[in-house]
């Protein structure tokens, strides 16, 4: 009995110190910040897996990708939730796709991303905003590029997305973030109840009151009206065509 107890006491003194290097190999600072140690370190082996390659293996940056340090988890739930990143090619643009990690996969990443220092998720509240100071708001900042009603548009070099389709939390990360040529945004430029204000009024684009009749897909006043000119143009065509047919 003695020899076995020995061989299991010889083990377990070998396997702790591994076990508890594993726990606090991707960043020790995270235990005293109360972050799931387990997690992190999870996020870290996929980082190494699909990341290092163009950010660094410590997430420093490389000639190919940017210092991940002080980015923040909001920018690693942005980018990887939209599809954004990875790319498939380096140096091409961040193009929303779907996701290319599973949901713990991705929370895991987060919690490496966001060990490294910098913000948290954001958190929005659109019933604590503004409509019409939202609509205010997105016309001054974004609606040169995506459009009024968030429809999306086309600006140099790049495509600015149609918003319908991003979750509350995705369009108050892009505010905060500014991915690819769009503009950040911080607390001074937009406070958070304006961040709530513009969330709402996009969330209000998704589903618009079309009590005028048919609204061709928000596509704006001038080009509705030259189809609604055009659709006239050839009603009174017909109806000339008719009176001629008649009167022979």
């Amino acid at each position: 009995m003695r020899r076995p107890l020995v061989l299991a006491a010889v083990l377990g003194a070998c396997l702790l110190p591994a076990t508890a290097h594993a726990q606090t190999a991707a960043d020790p600072a995270a235990v005293a910040r109360g972050e799931d140690v387990m997690q992190v370190n999870q996020g870290r082996t996929l980082f190494l897996e699909g990341c290092a390659s163009c950010h660094g293996q410590d997430a420093e940056g490389t000639d190919r990708a940017p210092d991940l340090h002080g980015v923040g988890a909001q920018s690693a739930d942005f980018y990887l939730r939209t599809g954004r990143m990875p790319l498939a090619v380096p140096g091409e643009p961040p193009l929303s796709n779907p996701p290319e990690y599973e949901e713990d996969e991705i929370q895991a990443l987060i919690a490496y991303v966001g060990s490294l220092g910098g913000p948290a998720i954001p958190t929005v509240d659109p019933a604590a905003g503004d409509l019409s100071e939202g609509e205010r708001l997105f016309t001054l900042f974004c609606a040169g590029c995506h459009g009024k009603l968030a429809k999306g548009g086309v600006v140099t070099g790049a495509i600015a997305p149609a918003l319908d389709q991003a979750t509350q939390v995705q369009i108050a990360e892009a505010i905060r973030i500014g991915p690819f040529v769009m503009p950040w945004f911080d607390e001074k430029l937009i406070d958070q109840k304006e961040l709530d204000s513009i969330v709402a009024y996009v969330e209000k684009t998704k589903d618009p009151d079309n009590a005028g009749g048919w609204d061709l897909g928000g596509i704006g006043p001038i080009p509705e009206g030259m189809v609604a000119f055009f659709i006239g143009l050839l009603a009174l065509l017909l109806v000339s065509r008719l009176i001629g047919e008649r009167g022979e």
